[in-house]
């Protein structure tokens, strides 16, 4: 599930301390990693910080991408569907040469998946737009072709953690992560006018029709 879709599961987990912290899932490049198509963190490492550093929280940083894929490498986004239509067999991913990369990102997702079972992980804080992370927004094809075309739908790794069990979310639903601050920081006071990424007036505008998440595996007709 997605953890914007389900909110009050958030205040019926048990109280995180020191000796029983949250384990909580976060994108490689997120942690600082060197795991980008290019090698490097996007620019991304340190923004989870208020939530990575409590002393009740213990982070599992993972990079399907970089484990399927290896780093650096070029750039894998969804044909023909989202996450869960890779899983199915019914997209692909393929890079911007065209290159089919479908195998190699779903054996990332299924060692993030054995990674997160291992690991007892409680939720997860995946890097958006992201073609194996995403959570909200995906590229509908090559993000480099023009004009870009983007859709509503998780990434490859996104789908199998969330068939798992494993609540998922990204770093832009700020009013999810303030009700998660709430609960590890009992001064922290959560931001009323916060929204989640895709209550924001550009995906209301740009992307207009709500996604249908198929967690269970689709039946053949």
């Amino acid at each position: 599930m997605r953890l914007v879709d389900h909110p009050e599961q958030i205040a019926a987990w048990p109280d995180p301390t020191e000796e029983h912290p949250w384990v909580v899932m976060i994108s490689g490049c997120m942690m600082g990693e060197a795991c980008s198509v290019n090698g490097d963190d996007y620019g991304f490492g340190g923004v989870l910080d208020p939530l990575a550093k409590l002393g009740n929280v213990r982070v599992v940083s993972f990079c399907p991408e970089h484990v399927g894929l290896g780093t650096p490498r070029t750039m894998p986004d969804l044909h023909g569907g989202d996450g869960f239509d890779v899983l199915d067999g019914e997209a692909r991913v393929k890079d911007e040469f065209g290159a089919d990369l479908t195998d190699g990102m779903v054996v990332g997702a299924r060692a993030m998946v054995e990674e997160a079972t291992l690991e007892k992980v409680r939720f997860a804080v995946l890097l958006d737009a992201s073609g194996a992370c995403g959570t909200q927004i995906i590229s509908d094809g090559c993000r480099f072709d023009e004009p870009r075309k983007r859709q509503r739908g998780v990434g490859v790794a996104a789908a199998a953690l969330a068939r798992a069990g494993v609540p998922i979310m990204s770093q832009r639903d700020y009013k999810t992560m303030g009700l998660l601050l709430a609960r590890l920081a009992p001064d922290f006071v959560p931001d009323q006018g916060a929204l989640d990424h895709h209550e924001t007036e550009w995906v209301k505008e740009n992307l207009p029709e709500p996604r249908v998440w198929p967690i269970q595996k689709r039946t053949p007709s």
